[in-house]
């Protein structure tokens, strides 16, 4: 069944017309030929969208809207009329109507009304149940109901029982390091610190004094003994980030600090213990980097005895939703704003949305948002230009309109981009079925991973 709908016109001939013709379309209808019967159903039964008459006897369409609107906001309505006009299609969205036709109705036309109306209630029942779910969670943006997530978390729980160096991969902004904070808080070292470097953010210079420390003399300005941050580690968990950009002469300092358990900071003649479970997140193809040479083989199988990849926001499903309405949350307190959450036609578009930037890019759209509008709730115009411009990825080459036609490369990353959101962002997969190697996939997902002009799927 496609939706349950109350038609209310006081011409029953209509009414018998109207419930044969949609009833063929796969929905449950029912009629009445008064507003005030309308209005005690409205009450009492449970309804998805109500499609109303303007003109009627005791109560107009309009009166019956408004007082539908008032009393049970979550059941569109939609208001139909043989006067159509500007003025009377405006009185209509005042009232709150949901949408507004014209007679002579084409049923083609109501199908797609009523489909769009039915949506719109069940997102906003979806929108309201992930704001309950969101107020009743202690995590932060590891949240999440889709089949990959909840798979997700189960590895993690399995992979927090052991001490083994764990591999962390998945791309930029998807939430490597939520993962591997909830692998250390789920571990017996959960007690001890959590260490995070970032191996690309840290000069290849300065890299190895951050990392196993120095002694005093080691050069120039090395007034003092320092400890590394491996040591800082010590008895809780070591987060190497963007691993695959630690220099190649660094990796075999770090191979055998995971071999003998032992660090030996710059410029020192002895090794000091070390003793921290080491997680290493990328989000680059190992293997590759491995087979190109720009990453030891002996060290990536020493750190990767389990490994762990995080979905792309892309390919969760309505958890868009649910992250969308914790980082309402969030920012809300942060600016010191009220704003409670989104309007169904603003989470429309973020659900379309493809999120390149996955969950980082997610935090800084509804940041942004929060700190412009001017309502409760969140409305599209509120969202960043690429947001609301945003076209599906389809791969469309039958149009007959030049400027809909696009160049042969956006071609090739709609497909690969649809391929990868149908595998659940497995990669290996992917591009089993797109017939490329690993590396020209990765290649080619990094030179797309730029955000894309507005407008541009």
């Amino acid at each position: 069944m496609k939706g349950r709908i109350l038609v209310v016109d006081d011409d029953r001939d209509l009414c018998e017309v109207l419930e044969a013709r949609l009833a063929r379309r796969g929905y449950e209808v029912t009629w009445c030929t008064g507003a005030e019967e309308a209005l005690e159903r409205v009450g009492s039964e449970t309804l998805d969208v109500v499609v109303t008459d303007l003109q009627m006897n005791h109560m107009n369409g309009l009166e019956l809207c408004a007082r539908i609107v008032a009393n049970r906001p979550d059941v569109p309505v939609v208001v139909i009329t043989a006067f159509g006009s500007m003025e009377t299609a405006i009185a209509a969205i005042r009232a709150g109507a949901y949408d507004f036709l014209a007679k002579p109705l084409q049923t083609d036309t109501l199908d797609v009304a009523l489909s769009r109306a039915v949506q719109h209630r069940a997102l906003r029942e979806e929108l309201r149940r992930l704001r309950s779910l969101v107020e009743h969670s202690d995590s932060e943006l590891l949240i999440g109901e889709s089949a990959c997530m909840r798979s997700l978390h189960e590895l993690i729980a399995k992979v927090s029982a052991s001490d083994a160096p764990v591999v962390v991969s998945g791309e930029t902004g998807s939430g490597k390091e939520l993962v591997a904070r909830a692998i250390h808080a789920a571990s017996r070292r959960a007690s001890g610190p959590f260490v995070a470097v970032n191996c690309a953010a840290i000069p290849p210079t300065l890299l190895e004094s951050e990392l196993f420390g120095h002694v005093r003399g080691a050069f120039t300005d090395a007034r003092h003994d320092r400890e590394g941050l491996c040591l800082q580690a010590d008895g809780g968990t070591l987060l190497l980030d963007e691993i695959a950009d630690l220099p190649l002469e660094l990796q075999p300092k770090l191979l055998r600090m995971l071999v003998v358990g032992a660090v030996r900071p710059v410029g020192s003649d002895r090794e000091l213990p070390f003793d921290a479970r080491v997680i290493a997140a990328t989000h680059r193809d190992l293997r590759t980097e491995v087979e190109e040479g720009r990453f030891r083989e002996d060290l990536f199988f020493r750190l990767e005895v389990l490994s762990v990849e995080v979905p792309p926001l892309r390919a969760r499903g309505r958890d868009v939703l649910l992250l969308a309405q914790r980082c309402v949350e969030r920012a809300a307190h942060s600016e010191g704003r009220r704003v409670l959450g989104l309007t169904p036609a603003a989470a429309e578009r973020l659900f379309a949305y493809s999120w390149p930037g996955n969950v980082r890019e997610l935090e800084n759209a509804i940041e942004h948002a929060v700190a412009l509008t001017s309502y409760e709730k969140i409305v599209v115009d509120d969202l960043p230009a690429r947001i609301r411009d945003y076209r599906s990825s389809d791969v469309l080459v039958a149009s007959q309109d030049p400027s809909e036609l696009v160049t042969l490369e956006e071609v090739e990353r709609r497909y690969l981009l649809r391929v990868l959101e149908s595998v659940g962002g497995n990669k290996t997969l992917a591009a089993r079925i797109l017939g490329l190697d690993r590396r020209t996939l990765y290649r080619k997902l990094e030179r797309w991973s730029a955000p894309r002009e507005p407008g541009v799927a």
